[in-house]
Parts: C-alpha cells; structure tokens; sequence
C-alpha cells in the first residue's frame, strides 16, 4: 500500500533525434549566401565590430597568418616574430595598433560599439571622400524600406523580398504566381500557396510609386487609377482601362469617345489624364536608382576555350585578404607566458582578447568555407551543363534540380541552394544568374527527358517565325510543338508563352 500511494521516482532513457547547428555554421551558412559585393559589406562591418581582424596587404610579411593554414596561435609552428629594426611607417603603425588595444582593454564590460576600433591607418580625408560619392540606394533598397510600414509575420517578410527581387527593371512582377510558388519552394524551402503570395502581391502593389507590382499593363494602370480620389474623371478612367483597353492600346480614341457618349472637350481632358498614366513605373524612381539596379557583379568568370575545354574563376572583387591583427596575437602570448601572475584584470583583458582572436579566426575560416563551397558548386553546374557552356545555345540546357548538383557535390541541398539564389556567372553568351541554369525536367511519350527551358526555347522561335498578320493561337502552337517532338498541353502552352512575356494571338498583329 506504501508503494501504491507513495511517490515512486522513475529514471527513463529516451533517444531523440534533433539538429544543433553551431554559431560558426551558422556563420558559413550566412556568408555563403551574400554575393560577392554584399560580403565586402559584410567584411567591413565585422573589422568594425571586431579590432582584432584586420586586412593584409602585399607589404605586410611580419607574420603569417594561422588562422588561414588551419593551425593554432599557441602552436610553435606559428610563433609569430617581430624585426627590431623595422621602418618608421611599421614602427608607427605597431604603436597606433597597440594605442587601440589598450583603449579596448580599459574598457571592458562596456558594448563592443563604444570600443575605439583601429582602422588600418586610412586617412580622414579617405573617409570623407567616400561620403562625397553619389546615390547608392537601390530600387531594391527604397521598396524595402517600405516594407518596414507593414506588420508582417517572418514567412511574409520573406516572401515580399522575394516579390521584389523578382521584379522586372520597369517595377512589373511578369512572372506567374505558381511560379514564385515552386521556386520559393525549390529556392529558399519556403512552402507557401498562391493565395498567400497574391495577398503579399496586393501589400506590394500598394506601395510608392503607383503601379509597381503590377502583373500586367492594365493592371498597372489600374493601380495607378485607384490611387486618384472619387470624380466622375476617375469612374471615366477606370471604365476606359477595365472595359475599352483593347481600343485604348490600339489608341482608337474615336470608338472609346463614342461608347462612353463623350463631347469634344470631355474626350480631350479624358485622354489626357490617361497619357499621364505611367507603363514603366519603377522608371519613375529615378536615374542613380535605375542605375543601382542594373549595376551586376558576377561572382564567377567562366572561360570557354575553342576546343570546348571549359574554365572558370572565383571574381573575389575588392574582398580583401584578412588577418588576426599582430598586436592582438602579441598580447595573448604576452599574457600567456605569465599565466602565474595574472590580476583579476588581467584575466579578463585575457579573456576579451582570446574572444576577439576566436571570432576573427572563425570569420576568417568561413571565408574560406564560402570560396570551396562555391568553386565545387559552380564545377558542379559546369559539368552537368557543360554543352550549354559550350555553344550558349539555351536548347542544350538538360533538366537539372538543385539535387542533382547536391549528390554531385556532396553538399546539403540547402546550401546548394543559398548558392544558387543570389549568384551571377558571367560567360562567353552573356552573364546569367545561378538560376538560369536549373530548369524542370519533362519527359515525352518515347521516354526522353527534355529540359522545360528547351521547350521555351524551340516555343519562342515558332512564333518569331509565324505570320505577323495572321498569328498562331495556342492550340497551333501545341500542334506545331508536337509535330516536334514536344507533346505538351495546351493549357501549359498558354503558360510558358505567359512565363516568356508572349502575349496572346491578336495582340501579336
């Protein structure tokens, strides 16, 4: 009975599977993922954050960097050596490094912002300098402000980044919402369904400038219609766009002045206010914007040799050489070689300064990370696309997932995709982004395996090639596809015509 009501204690054992990711993982994961004119941001805000991390420059052989061969600062191998008869530039520079570190120390237990950091010696006429320089905010910059207005859950913040980054140079979203639905999917792991994006699409559509966002003209000019307060002049506009816009794109003012019963006057002032109605709304944001969002940085050079022999480069840009900065590495041994007498103080200079050398070691070894994560990548892609890069000939572009390139790398589908999702490769055909070269697979009657992409392409060059006065419908254009070799739906013909920006048979006269 003693047992039966006690409290028994019971010990159980229970396997669990669970992922820990570390902080340095995370670090890799993150820079992996910038393209190389973001990480040089990246890298500048961590030597501000940490004075301990510093660049390298040809001149700079006092000491070789351990953290970059993988070994440790306390080893013998990297005993670090110092000349007593350096120049007066060495010697200055040494005393201003050493300046900043004492301030550091006496200055624990206060945040790492407050903390005087060492610049490298860059002049203040440099800085001002770079203050000089024109307008940097992209478009991407000044929509995104925008989104700060909006209370939005993480999943919707990041499906409008991707809205935007999708965005055509005229501020239009051409892309059909499946579409963004399977490559939030594919791209970023995010699954969500086409209501979702489309109700993101309409926060969107209700930003600055008037239009932007828009899925078709008509849709812009409607956006851009709504904005205007209530008059009959509105109701005029809207009736025009809404009901009239085969006669407004074809400019026959005459019938549209007839159908809505309009005078002379009525009809003047109608189609003036419509002229002032933007197509092209994300011109509109200005020339430094528009040149911001055209300026691309490759992150890889691709060679193609007359013989087929293909080659490539990592463009590491103006990503400088980083080091552990000497005065930190001198001091930690300073302070280890008297481990016996160390005050209360001492230990905890110690300690900031083992943290500051730790986090710059680590940054310096996700660097390296990024750079073998992508160079095996882009070999990945090369060889599974090798015709591609060969004849440039979109055609010869085999179906290929993001899995394919996973199992030929042997890395996580995930990194391959935050490889893929923001990089530019520039070519012997033109500069592309990682993207471009992934495509869905579609498999005809016979069992051959054919690139969705091919299909596009062989379906844009039948209608450049039809009649201009006499356009083929969708269903021709399936027939002449099968005829082919591509036995596909008509319904996913209208589709990739759509994904092209083709517009249907009698707006192609």
């Amino acid at each position: 009975m003693a047992e039966k009501y006690g409290q028994i204690q019971e010990q159980t054992q229970q396997l669990k599977q669970g992922l820990m990711i570390s902080r340095q993982q995370l670090l890799q994961a993150s820079l992996v993922e910038l393209p190389v004119t973001q990480l040089v941001d990246r890298i500048n805000t961590e030597m501000n954050d940490n004075p301990a991390l510093e660049t390298s420059s040809p001149g700079d052989d006092d000491y070789e960097l351990a953290a970059s061969q993988g070994d440790d600062l306390s080893s013998p191998s990297s005993q670090l050596s110092t000349d007593t008869d350096e120049d007066y530039e060495s010697a200055t520079e040494r005393e201003e490094r050493q300046s900043a570190l004492d301030e550091a120390l006496s200055g624990i237990g206060r945040d790492d912002e407050e903390l005087p950091v060492y610049q490298g010696g860059n002049a203040v006429s440099d800085e001002r300098e770079e203050m000089v320089f024109g307008e940097t905010t992209s478009f991407y910059d000044l929509l995104k402000e925008q989104m700060g207005e909006l209370d939005m859950s993480e999943q919707e913040h990041d499906v409008m980044e991707y809205l935007i980054g999708s965005l055509d140079d005229d501020g239009l979203l051409r892309k059909d919402l499946e579409m963004l639905s399977e490559e939030l999917a594919i791209y970023h792991n995010i699954d969500v369904t086409i209501g979702d994006i489309e109700r993101v699409l309409h926060w969107l559509q209700a930003f600055d400038p008037a239009g932007i966002g828009a899925r078709t003209l008509q849709e812009c000019l409607q956006l851009q219609i709504a904005r205007r307060d209530p008059s009959r002049l509105r109701d005029l506009m809207e009736k025009v766009v809404d009901d009239h816009f085969d006669e407004f794109t074809k400019k026959h003012w005459d019938k549209i002045q007839t159908a809505l019963s309009l005078n002379d006057a009525q009809a003047e002032i109608l189609f003036q206010e419509l002229r002032k109605l933007n197509p092209r709304p994300g011109a509109s944001l200005g020339e430094a914007v528009g040149r911001s969002l055209q300026q691309i940085t490759p992150d890889f050079i691709v060679d193609t040799q007359d013989d087929g022999t293909v080659t490539f480069t990592l463009n590491n840009g103006e990503v400088p050489e980083l080091r552990v900065s000497q005065s930190f590495v001198d001091s930690m041994k300073e302070y280890e070689a008297n481990k016996e007498n160390l005050s209360r103080q001492t230990k905890e200079a110690l300690l900031y300064i083992k943290k500051k050398v730790d986090a710059a070691q680590g940054f310096i070894e996700a660097i390296k990370v990024r750079r073998h994560t992508l160079s095996v990548t882009m070999r990945a892609i090369i060889q599974l696309q090798h015709q591609f890069f060969v004849d440039g000939d979109e055609a010869s572009l085999r179906p290929m997932i993001l899995k394919d390139v996973a199992e030929k790398t042997g890395l996580d589908l995930s990194t391959v995709s935050r490889v893929s999702n923001s990089k530019y490769a520039q070519t012997r055909w033109g500069t592309f982004p990682l993207r471009h070269f992934f495509s869905d697979g579609y498999v005809t009657e016979n069992g051959e395996e054919l690139s969705t992409r091919q299909i596009k392409a062989v379906l844009r060059d039948i209608i450049e090639a039809e009649d201009k006065k006499r356009p083929l419908s969708d269903d021709q254009l399936k027939e002449l596809l099968a005829a082919k070799g591509y036995p596909i739906a008509r319904r996913t013909v209208a589709k990739y015509r759509e994904q092209l920006g083709i517009p249907i048979a009698r707006l192609r006269k």
